[in-house]
C-alpha cells in the first residue's frame, strides 16, 4: 500500500462512519470500489439461496429482497453501479471517476453502465438457467438470446481494449471494476470462453492489491473463484 493509500485510510477512519455493504455477488464491485478508495466498512452477508423472508434487518434496507445494498448513516441505497456513483460522488475526488471535462469520461461512462446493463444483467440470466435450471430448460431460447446479447456487447469492450490497456485509457477507473466483475462472472459461471485480450485485461485487473483485499474480505466471491475454474 502506498504513503497516499495508507493516509487516505486514516483519514477515512477518522472522518467516515462505518458503511455497511448487504451481500456479495454484485456486491463485490462495491467492497472493492471502497478498498480502492480506502473507506472504512462492513461486509454483511446476505444468503439469497436459503431465502430472506426472515431477514428482517436486511429486508428493512431493500424490501425487494436483491444484493447489493448499503447503509451509509441515513442514506440506504440498492443497485451496485448507482451505490457505486454514490460513494466516488460522495466520498471523493477519486482517480477512479473520470472528470467529466476529460476527453476519456465518455468512455468511462459508457463502459461503467456496461459493465452491468449490457453484459452481468444479460449473463445473469444465463448462469441462472445453467445452474439451477432443470436439465431440459439449460439452454433454452431465453438463456440463448441473453448470451447473444452478452457476446455482442463483449466486442465493445474487446474494440477498446486494442486501443488502451484499460476502459477509459490509460488509467485503471471504476469502469474496469464494472466490467472485471461481468466477465468473471461470465467465464466462472456463464460457460464463456474469454479472447487473449479479455483473459490479459482481468489478469491485470485482479491483480490489483484492492482486488486482492476485496477478495479477502468476501469468503463466499473467494471461495467460488476456488471452486469452479474458468472455462
Amino acid at each position: 500500500m502506498s504513503q497516499r493509500e495508507s493516509l487516505n485510510r486514516a483519514a477515512a477512519s477518522k472522518d467516515v462512519e462505518k458503511i455497511t455493504v448487504f451481500g456479495e455477488g454484485r456486491g463485490f464491485r462495491v467492497v472493492w470500489l471502497l478498498e480502492e478508495m480506502g473507506l472504512p466498512y462492513r461486509l454483511r452477508p446476505v444468503d439469497l439461496l436459503a431465502g430472506v423472508e426472515n431477514d428482517t434487518e436486511f429486508l428493512a434496507i431493500n424490501p425487494a429482497g436483491f444484493i447489493p445494498a448499503i447503509r451509509d448513516g441515513d442514506v440506504t441505497m440498492v443497485e451496485s453501479i448507482a451505490i457505486m456513483e454514490y460513494l466516488m460522488a460522495r466520498y471523493g475526488p477519486t482517480p477512479l471517476a473520470i472528470d467529466p471535462h476529460d476527453r476519456a469520461f465518455p468512455a468511462y461512462q459508457q463502459f461503467l453502465h456496461l459493465g452491468e446493463a449490457g453484459l452481468a444483467a444479460s449473463i445473469y440470466f444465463v448462469v441462472g438457467a445453467r445452474l439451477f435450471g432443470p436439465e431440459s430448460e439449460r439452454k433454452n431460447w431465453s438463456a440463448g438470446q441473453a448470451l447473444e446479447v452478452f457476446e455482442s456487447r463483449l466486442t465493445l469492450v474487446t474494440r477498446q481494449l486494442a486501443r488502451s490497456p484499460y476502459l477509459a485509457g490509460e488509467t485503471f477507473t471504476a469502469a474496469d471494476i464494472s466490467v472485471t466483475y461481468a466477465l468473471n462472472l461470465a467465464q466462472r459461471n456463464g460457460g464463456v470462453t474469454l479472447g487473449e485480450v479479455e483473459q490479459s485485461y482481468v489478469a491485470r485487473t485482479s491483480a490489483r492489491e484492492g482486488y486482492k483485499r476485496a477478495l479477502r474480505t468476501c469468503h463466499a466471491t473467494r471461495a467460488l473463484l476456488a471452486e469452479t475454474p474458468s472455462q
